[in-house]
């Protein structure tokens, strides 16, 4: 039998979010579940779900060495386990997981393999289970800033293209999609540099010109307090069918 989609609230499209996990518990329940991040980063997000419902368990996936070594050595959180994995090889048994998280890190997949990741995601998660698909959108401000030395919009799309298809073949249903801004403060442009500009997952093509290009774009949006942003960002809740 499939599963019947979740009755969600209608949640409007205008919200500032200053904390994404309270969107994400409007849509699924979090207390006492089994769940897998791709693409976890420093898994802030889910440190603060397991502080607010210390009895879940989180699995964090990291292709980036550095940072899987940093989460390694942080202090231990009661539940939270991390994997050096990607989405597309999830070395997990099947159907052991309530809910799947991907938190701007889809369109991180290697396009190629995108396809490969939803269906792995798909065989981790317990029928009737939800992947929570959370994407930047290709717009604004910040964005204009980003792509002058990162243009994501192919991959971007790519990801919204790779969910309309995982659509398709029976296996996923979606059973909810919004859209909402949150914040995203700078303190100064070596901030920016140092955040956007130079992770550790990701290398730019950044010489001087480059360099000088992207800060003379920055400078105005820069005041007394910083430089504050908003970025648009896209969800998409989808459901395992049995």
């Amino acid at each position: 039998m499939t599963a019947s989609p979740t009755a969600l609230p209608p949640i409007r499209s205008d919200l500032l979010v200053t904390d994404e996990l309270e969107v994400l518990s409007t849509l699924v329940p979090l207390a006492g579940r089994k769940i897998v991040e791709l693409g976890c980063g420093a898994a802030r997000l889910a440190r603060d779900l397991l502080a607010r419902h210390p009895g879940s368990q989180v699995t964090g996936l990291e292709v980036d060495r550095l940072q899987h070594d940093k989460n390694l050595a942080a202090a231990p959180v009661a539940g939270l386990q991390f994997l050096s994995a990607g989405a597309q090889a999830i070395p997990l048994p099947d159907e052991c997981f309530d809910l799947a998280l991907m938190l701007k890190s889809l369109h991180h997949v290697p396009v190629h393999d995108m396809g490969t990741a939803l269906a792995e995601v798909a065989r981790v998660l317990k029928p009737g289970g939800h992947l929570y698909v959370s994407e930047p959108v290709y717009a604004g401000p910040l964005n204009r800033i980003v792509r002058l030395f990162n243009d994501e919009g192919p991959v971007r799309t790519a990801a919204q293209h790779a969910l309309d298809e995982a659509l398709t073949t029976g296996t996923w249903a979606q059973v909810a999609e919004l859209r909402f801004d949150t914040p995203a403060h700078f303190d100064s442009f070596e901030t920016f540099e140092a955040r956007m500009m130079r992770p550790s997952f990701a290398r730019h093509y950044l010489d001087a010109n480059r360099v000088a290009e992207v800060r003379a774009a920055f400078q105005p949006h820069l005041g007394p307090d910083g430089a504050n942003f908003l970025r648009p960002m896209h969800v998409r809740l989808l459901q395992r069918r049995d």
